[in-house]
């Protein structure tokens, strides 16, 4: 019989509460929803918490993240979305990037972004059960009419696309007019390349000062 060598599998489930209770004090601090009673015959909107494995370069784990996601299939076109949006990356412009980086000898950073960019500011109005765990003990009955975008719902990776570029553009960062996942900064002789896809960035520049300046404004 043959014994297996490989390392244990990481649970997907987290043994805690630590991540869920980190991603739900992120959304109130950000205001995501307000409670208020369920208007009749409103789309109520259905979530559920996903976990990710977040891992060291040896691929042991360095901690779990969690996030609470909608079921965008319980939303109603007309009703509480309207215009979508994907963000397309093209391989070609990350191996450039890449490349260009490792060439000059550049540090490359991989950030997460941050969810005061993740959650863009809502056009729609949008209603939602309280998040799984977490419902207010005093508002047993109340829904969430959300102001901020979250995971999953259709119209989240347009409002948060908008709002997280609204930010570079304040930084001075111009986006690529080829590739619009590429965004470019100068300052004097320096130049910076962030590259954006899902909730993730790669980000390199010319010198270390800049490079750190732009992740402390980021992170």
């Amino acid at each position: 019989m043959a014994v297996s060598t490989s390392s244990p599998t990481i649970s997907p489930i987290p043994a805690n509460y630590n991540a869920m209770l980190e991603e739900y004090n992120a959304l109130v601090h950000n205001k995501t929803w307000s409670l208020v009673s369920c208007p009749a015959g409103v789309n109520l909107v259905f979530g559920k918490w996903i976990f990710r494995h977040k891992l060291h370069p040896d691929g042991s784990l360095t901690r779990y993240k969690a996030h609470w996601v909608f079921r965008g299939f319980t939303q109603q076109p007309g009703v509480d979305y309207g215009e979508t949006f994907s963000l397309v990356v093209k391989p070609a412009t990350i191996r450039v990037i890449l490349s260009i980086a490792v060439s000059s000898n550049w540090a490359i950073n991989q950030l997460d972004i941050k969810n005061a960019f993740l959650h863009g500011t809502l056009d729609e109005v949008v209603y939602s059960q309280q998040p799984a765990g977490f419902v207010d003990n005093t508002y047993l009955t109340a829904v969430c009419k959300l102001h901020k975008a979250i995971y999953g719902l259709k119209q989240a990776p347009r409002a948060w696309f908008h709002r997280f570029t609204s930010f570079l553009s304040t930084m001075g960062f111009v986006a690529w007019h080829c590739d619009t996942s590429l965004f470019i900064l100068r300052r004097g002789p320096a130049v910076a390349y962030l590259l954006l896809y899902v909730d993730d960035i790669i980000l390199t520049a010319s010198t270390a000062p800049l490079l750190a300046s732009i992740t402390s404004a980021l992170t």
